[in-house]
């Protein structure tokens, strides 16, 4: 379930980020306007628009979302055998979003003091 998930999100992803997406979506918007003046700007006509962009924005929230999380997690994968591979690194950084708030501050303090006194 959560590979085919991945996998729709994904694609989700790539088209709602397309060029013919966003075509669509201005093609809808200029059908809908165009209808406005033949019903005379009914109370269903802004009901139709306001349920179509409230359903399309609450799923797309979770879909980006998803796609979000998994960049996220291979950058900071990257990032972390970066400072791995890279002798002189400070390796408590690893894993530094994984951390309770009040630890990553004390990591993120504690690296900005060693910047300030080391010398240039």
């Amino acid at each position: 379930m959560r590979r085919s998930f991945s996998i729709f999100a994904s694609g989700v992803n790539r088209f709602v980020s397309s060029a013919a997406a966003t075509g669509a979506a201005f093609v809808v918007v200029v059908v809908w306007a165009v209808f406005g003046p033949i019903t005379h700007y009914s109370e269903n006509w802004q009901l139709v628009i306001n349920t179509g962009t409230t359903i399309v924005t609450f799923l797309m929230v979770f879909v980006l979302n998803h796609a979000q999380n998994r960049d996220t997690t291979a950058i900071n994968a990257k990032l972390d055998s970066l400072i791995l591979a890279i002798e002189r690194a400070d390796n408590r950084l690893v894993g530094l979003e994984q951390l309770p708030i009040t630890e990553a501050e004390a990591v993120t303090a504690a690296l900005k003091d060693a910047l300030v006194t080391e010398p240039a």
